[in-house]
């Protein structure tokens, strides 16, 4: 909503947050979109064909189902991993929510990462019990992942770097000296 009243500053204000709000949202959703196609396309291909090295030994696709956590540790925990996962959205959600005025655009950006990626796996527990994954990084004989988990990757590590050098410093600061409420003085 738009007070012409409030003058240019308040418009110039409203203008960006509707912008970043907009561009973490478009890349979610492109994120979110492509994990899920990259995962239906790895288990009608990839599981019927076998493995494609798109690099020999370096960049391989291959068809996992991981019933474990990011990077198939702590297989079989469905139900903790469903609860985790709901109740982590959940807080990102509320977060954004609550915090949109004060939020600049690497922590918006990064947490809707974060998001869309924890959405992505999520969709795959809820529907198939086990997440499917797809990239296999053979040169260092890393664990099979797929989209979600990069975005999750990529936004932990922006969020990360954003809190301990760039303005989500200055967002934690302000939030220490932010007055709380029902303390003893």
């Amino acid at each position: 909503m738009v007070y012409i009243h409030h003058g240019k500053t308040e418009i110039a204000l409203l203008e960006r947050r509707w912008k970043r709000e907009t561009v973490s949202a478009i890349v979610a959703a492109i994120v979110l979109i492509g994990d899920q196609l990259s995962k239906h396309w790895a288990e009608t291909w990839l599981r019927t064909n076998g493995e494609y090295k798109i690099w020999d030994g370096v960049l391989h696709l291959r068809y996992v189902e991981n019933r474990g956590a990011a990077f198939g540790m702590m297989q079989g925990g469905k139900w903790f991993f469903l609860a985790i996962t709901g109740i982590a959205c959940a807080a990102m959600l509320y977060f954004l929510i609550k915090e949109r005025k004060r939020l600049h655009f690497m922590m918006t950006f990064s947490i809707a990462l974060l998001l869309s990626g924890a959405i992505g796996n999520l969709i795959d527990r809820v529907a198939l019990g086990y997440v499917r994954d797809m990239i296999y990084v053979a040169l260092i004989d890393f664990a099979v992942f797929n989209v979600a988990d990069m975005a999750v990757t990529v936004g932990c590590c922006l969020l990360v770097l954003d809190l301990l050098f760039f303005k989500g410093k200055k967002y934690m600061e302000m939030m220490d000296k932010k007055p709380q409420t029902g303390e003893n003085s």
